[in-house]
């Protein structure tokens, strides 16, 4: 099968990678370089590397609309268009060329979490089950037919990073799958339900702020989803606090300690040091055991070394 590719950060590459395999791989699409680091210097995208290295045919255009990009897409004649994190819209012209369509991989069961940030927002969610979808791309956002789709469970331990390296090669797995059933005719694509739609909406650095009336849970996941970006923060005694590392706290002996002369804590008040944590007062009486953090311009720290010769009990955070 004459395949097209078209990605551009890191988890298109398993896709990637098992395409270039299995399959006649007749040209590349990425956007075009960036400006990236101190220097602002142009950078290649992650596709675009993988691509130069396997000496395959590549195109950067800065939007699919333009005719020039239309016709070079034609020339490369693909049987399929597979996309993977793009981030170029496809206008219907380009919808309609390949004989099998454009296939995207998406990074959630669809149609729950449509859209930029399936990952994040499947984990902020508190969902059990994520997964990658197959999908026949039309004209809607993530609204195409299925082909098929693959679960994966959500631990209790997994960040947005370690579930979006999960998700990579399960996606790359299932679009194997998916283009075999679709050369031989056993796989038929089928509508989305109608019941279940949920968008994800692009994720904004705003959003990282940690909000302590809200109960542990919450933000715990908060820290987990936005690791490794934008990261979770706060502010302690004037100056910015990441959180990398934090975890629901199950103990009870310490709640309600006074602090400072207050009878209950407020939200976001540093009430313990315990076995390495700096416990959190956050709103339902719930505690957050703070494990890892990381001060302005500094490495990430193990509370402990945050602690040392510190005064830290009774804190703000906010």
């Amino acid at each position: 099968m004459r395949v097209v590719f078209a990605g551009t950060p890191e988890f298109a590459l398993p896709a990637l990678r098992a395409l270039i395999a299995t399959h006649e791989l007749v040209g590349v699409l990425t956007q075009p370089d960036r400006p990236s680091g101190r220097g602002r210097h142009l950078s290649a995208s992650p596709v675009k590397t993988l691509a130069a290295a396997h000496s395959l045919p590549l195109a950067q255009p800065a939007t699919l609309k333009d005719q020039a990009a239309q016709m070079q897409l034609a020339a490369w004649r693909p049987d399929v268009l597979v996309v993977v994190a793009y981030g170029l819209l496809l206008p219907a012209e380009v919808l309609r060329l390949p004989r099998y369509g454009c296939l995207n991989i998406h990074a959630s069961l669809l149609p729950r979490w449509r859209g930029a940030a399936p990952v994040q927002r499947a984990l902020l969610a508190g969902d059990a089950v994520t997964g990658v979808t197959i999908m026949q791309m039309d004209a809607g956002l993530d609204t195409g037919p299925i082909l098929l789709a693959r679960e994966l469970a959500i631990g209790a331990a997994n960040t947005g990073g370690s579930l979006h390296d999960a998700l990579a090669p399960l996606g790359a797995t299932a679009l194997l799958e998916a283009l075999e059933g679709l050369a031989d005719g056993t796989l038929r694509p089928r509508p989305q339900p109608t019941l279940g739609v949920t968008y994800a909406a692009k994720i904004a650095k705003s959003e990282a702020r940690i909000d302590w009336t809200q109960d542990a849970a919450h933000i715990e996941r908060q820290v987990r989803a936005f690791n490794p970006w934008p990261i979770a923060e706060t502010e302690l005694q004037g100056e910015r606090l990441r959180i990398y590392a934090a975890a629901v706290s199950e103990t009870d002996t310490v709640r309600n300690v006074p602090v400072k002369g207050t009878k209950t804590p407020r939200s976001g008040v540093i009430i313990a040091i315990q076995d390495g944590n700096l416990l959190v007062q956050c709103g339902g009486e719930s505690l957050l055991a703070v494990r890892e953090v990381q001060r302005p311009g500094g490495k990430v720290l193990a509370v402990s070394e945050l602690a040392h010769n510190r005064d830290l009990l009774g804190s703000q955070l906010g």
